[in-house]
């Protein structure tokens, strides 16, 4: 009773008049601005506060009401998530405990703001019980300090000296989590720069490698442990080393399943996307769908769900199993969520359409009607409207070039051909740099000498360089845009030749 008197007199001093929040009754408010506002937020209908001020105000970003309101709106928004319904499904047991922990410390700091120092150790004892058991060593840290004081204040000494220990030691912990986490993102700051400089990135992520490596013998907790498994994935992974990726990622799965009360979702989302684009590139259709399948199950809801049909889909059409590409992408139409993704997703997914619409209307068998249309694609509108990226989007722009080129050549179309090629040969120059973009520049370059030869292969001039640093220089995809190949750009050779032969037949 003497905590809750503590804390009754603090809220009867300090309290508000009224709590703003987003919950279901505020929301069924009509003729609310803040509604509207929240409505057009979440349905995706602003892109800026220039939309946002017309559509709500009829007026410019600058006009008072719309800043008054945008201010009061990050305030309620703000409060709202203090009182987040954390109990759904998607949660698991640790990120549910990691939240409420934050929660609650933040109500440690306003007792210990306002002289409830009692109250506030046992809401800090509690903390800290639920914290061992979850191994958050920050956590622990900032409890065990707060129940240190107090043990100091009561004259305790013996537990004043067992939370003093406990305080060393998870210190130690989370001074290598610190560490670990300093390693990993240096990690990633080096694979996402050029590749000019391989050899001397090799070196520098195998020092951070050995230095994780120690880290893990000593200070084992599940901080220090992913970012060992994710820097050893990347580590491979520079080094093109799939199968290796393949058991790293196995070994921080194993991990899990021996410490379910460690399961992270998003952590281990990023562990399974390493796993089934390692597959990708190994062209291994038989296991990438078998664990492409699980993962989908898993991660039914998690935000990553649209990457994973991403690799899958790229796996099967890597792997010319082009039935199973069909299939897959009429799964992720079919999503509810498609619907949402952003515009950039739907650049990249417009894309695939395109190239799964090729393989339809490339290799339709002989006496079948060629398709017209997949789904809402139509070849003609395709070859006619004129293909426009936004800048940061523009590879595809001479990706879906390339798909017209193809297109054109099926149809027998050579002129027309002829001038994509040349604009393609314009992006080369201009859009493309030779090292960021290599495959891709090399593909140009030979459909420049094919059209040179007038689509006739017998006539074709100095084309085997580009072939052979095709075929020397492996597909390494990191989910960047400008390392994309939809279809590897061999296989589409191999297309455009095979539809050659047709016409000469």
């Amino acid at each position: 009773m003497k905590h809750l008197l503590e804390i009754s007199k603090i809220v009867t001093k300090k309290k508000v008049k009224k709590i703003e929040i987003f919950d279901d009754h505020s929301l069924k408010q009509k003729n609310s601005k803040f509604n509207e506002f929240y409505e057009l937020l979440t349905n995706g209908a602003l892109a800026d506060d220039k939309e946002a001020a017309a559509k709500l105000y009829g007026s410019s970003p600058s006009d008072d009401k719309y800043r008054q309101l945008k201010s009061r709106f990050k305030k309620r928004i703000l409060n709202t998530l203090f009182f987040l319904d954390i109990n759904q499904s998607t949660n698991s047991n640790y990120n549910r405990a990691y939240y409420n922990c934050h929660k609650e410390w933040a109500l440690v700091k306003i007792l210990l703001s306002n002289k409830a120092n009692t109250t506030a150790a046992q809401l800090a004892k509690s903390i800290l019980g639920t914290a061992l058991k979850f191994e958050f060593s920050d956590i622990i840290v900032n409890t065990a300090r707060v129940l240190r004081t107090h043990a100091m204040q009561e004259e305790d000494l013996k537990l004043y000296e067992t939370y003093n220990k406990r305080c060393e030691k998870y210190q130690r912990i989370l001074k290598a989590e610190i560490e670990s986490d300093e390693l990993y993102e240096r990690t990633l700051l080096n694979r996402n720069r050029s590749l000019a400089k391989v050899p001397q990135k090799i070196a520098l992520i195998q020092s951070y490698c050995d230095r994780l490596l120690e880290l893990a013998q000593t200070y084992p907790s599940p901080i220090v442990l992913y970012n060992q498994f994710m820097v050893f994935a990347t580590f491979h992974e520079i080094q093109e080393d799939y199968n290796r990726i393949c058991l790293v990622c196995t070994a921080a799965e194993q991990y899990i399943i021996e410490h379910p009360h460690l399961y992270r979702e998003d952590k281990l989302a990023k562990i399974a996307l390493k796993k089934l684009l390692a597959l990708v590139h190994l062209q291994d259709f038989e296991n990438g769908q078998i664990q492409a399948e699980e993962y989908l199950k898993i991660f039914e809801k998690n935000s990553a769900w649209l990457q994973f049909y991403e690799y899958y889909l790229l796996l099967a059409i890597h792997c010319k199993e082009y039935s199973a590409a069909h299939r897959i992408f009429d799964r992720v139409c079919e999503d509810k969520r498609f619907k949402k993704i952003s515009s950039a997703a739907q650049d990249k997914w417009n894309t695939f359409e395109t190239y799964l619409c090729l393989l339809l209307w490339v290799e339709t068998e002989d006496g079948l009607e060629k398709p017209r249309r997949y789904k809402q694609f139509k070849v003609k509108r395709f070859l006619e409207e004129p293909v426009i990226f936004q800048k940061k989007q523009r590879i595809f722009t001479v990706i879906s070039v390339i798909a017209q080129v193809l297109f054109l050549l099926q149809e027998e179309r050579s002129g027309e051909a002829f001038e994509r090629i040349e604009r393609l040969k314009d992006y080369s120059a201009s859009l493309l740099k030779q090292e960021e973009h290599y495959r891709i520049t090399q593909f140009i370059r030979l459909l420049q000498q094919l059209a040179k030869a007038h689509f006739d292969y017998k006539n074709i001039g100095a084309h085997q360089k580009y072939l052979t640093r095709l075929i020397e220089s492996p597909i390494k995809y990191r989910d960047a845009s400008n390392e994309l190949e939809i279809i590897p750009y061999q296989h589409l050779w191999e297309m455009i030749l095979n539809s050659l032969d047709d016409e000469n037949e």
